[in-house]
């Protein structure tokens, strides 16, 4: 669309952003990541300007099974203001998951935008 866009429209600044494009390994559990990992973004920014945040829970369709599976989730975030600059997740439906954060990330959203955000509960994104 961006290409059309660019020769059809005169819209020369249309193109796309190949650092933020999201990413799905459907393996079991899949994996999803987007933008920067942490040593990408500590090679970029510097040590001292880079914050990651981690979170690991079993998906509450699995609460009540013998057999859960845990989700992981990392936020690499960079300067004063936590911009989101990387999001990588394993676990169920982290390719749903991904699509949402994928909007957010693109926008340059921060942590803070993140943990004001109410979440829909129970669900894994939240």
């Amino acid at each position: 669309r961006l290409l059309s866009e660019r020769l059809f429209n005169n819209q020369s600044d249309a193109k796309v952003n190949y650092s933020l494009v999201p990413s799905v390994i459907f393996s079991h559990p899949p994996i999803g990541t987007m933008g920067l990992t942490e040593d990408e973004a500590r090679s970029k920014y510097g040590v001292d300007d880079v914050n990651v945040h981690t979170s690991e829970f079993t998906n509450l369709y699995y609460a009540v099974s013998e057999h859960g599976s845990r989700t992981l989730m990392k936020l690499v975030c960079v300067g004063v203001e936590q911009r989101i600059v990387g999001i990588h997740i394993m676990g169920l439906n982290c390719d749903e998951m991904l699509q949402g954060f994928a909007v957010a990330l693109t926008m340059g959203a921060t942590k803070s935008d993140f943990d004001r955000t109410i979440a829909i509960h129970p669900t894994g994104a939240e």
